[in-house]
């Protein structure tokens, strides 16, 4: 009797590196399910460059888990409920706070001024985790702080995510009301605004909140695309020029990435 690899499949000649090949295979098979929606058994043989019944085994033990399942009418395979099963145990695992504190000290390190952690919560920005800049005058403790949305750059990020419909309810509850002479109280001027967050990925606030302070904030994703959080560097006006700071734009994208692939998001 032929051996069986750790999938319950039977080692077939070019399975050369036996049970540990044939679990690589399999999620080979899945990401490419998962890239295309759906796939036969040549195409996938083809593209994986093996033979058709390795791909057929190993489909079929994916299927028996419910991993995959094969569309009757065309005979091609794509991902199944059992993949949901599995992906839906790991955002209640995952911890925001803590997948995204070693970015924020990072970037705390690295632009010396003070970086935040925000999420949407009863109609406002709250601060749920922040890293300290070296600068003597980043010493304001932020966590756990209700912060307007139409005012903050982290705010603009939450509220630009927002369903059209979802937006203007908060905005009607909450109003527009000025913090500074800066702030945006006009909601014509606020949307236009907002529209440019979306299109550029990040907002920036020049003392909009609080005379003498500058912000800039990029948006954090979870596993199904949803902005749940965003992350902002801010610091005093007179020094802190985010859109002429070289690679910052770019640096605080790429961690705002970061963290949302560390809460299951893929870029596509």
């Amino acid at each position: 009797m032929a051996a069986k690899d750790e999938l319950g499949t039977d080692r077939d000649p070019d399975a050369q590196g036996g049970g540990v090949q044939s679990v690589d295979r399999a999620l080979q098979i899945m990401e490419i399910l998962a890239r295309d929606g759906h796939a036969g058994v040549s195409e996938i043989a083809e593209e994986m460059g093996v033979h058709k019944s390795t791909v057929s085994r190993l489909l079929g033990s994916l299927v028996s888990r419910e991993i995959v399942r094969q569309n009757s009418d065309r005979g091609k395979y794509q991902l199944g409920f059992g993949i949901l099963r599995l992906a839906s145990s790991i955002p209640g695992r995952l911890s925001l706070v803590h997948e995204a504190r070693p970015v924020l000290e990072r970037l705390a390190d690295e632009y010396k001024e003070t970086v935040n952690l925000a999420v949407l919560r009863s109609n406002y920005a709250v601060n749920v985790d922040q890293a300290m800049g070296p600068s003597t005058l980043a010493t304001y403790d932020w966590v756990g702080s209700l912060t307007p949305l139409h005012a903050t750059s982290s705010g603009k990020v939450l509220l630009a995510a927002l369903p059209a419909e979802e937006r203007a309810g908060i905005l009607k509850a909450v109003g527009l009301p000025a913090r500074t002479p800066r702030t945006i109280t006009d909601r014509d001027a606020l949307e236009t605004q907002l529209l440019d967050v979306s299109r550029d990925g990040y907002a920036v606030v020049h003392e909009e909140f609080e005379i003498g302070l500058t912000a800039i904030a990029v948006p954090v994703y979870n596993h199904l695309g949803t902005v749940i959080g965003a992350v902002s560097i801010s610091g005093p006006a007179f020094r802190f020029d985010p859109e002429n700071t070289p690679g910052l734009i770019e640096s605080l994208r790429d961690a705002g990435l970061g963290i949302s692939a560390k809460m299951g998001y893929t870029r596509r």
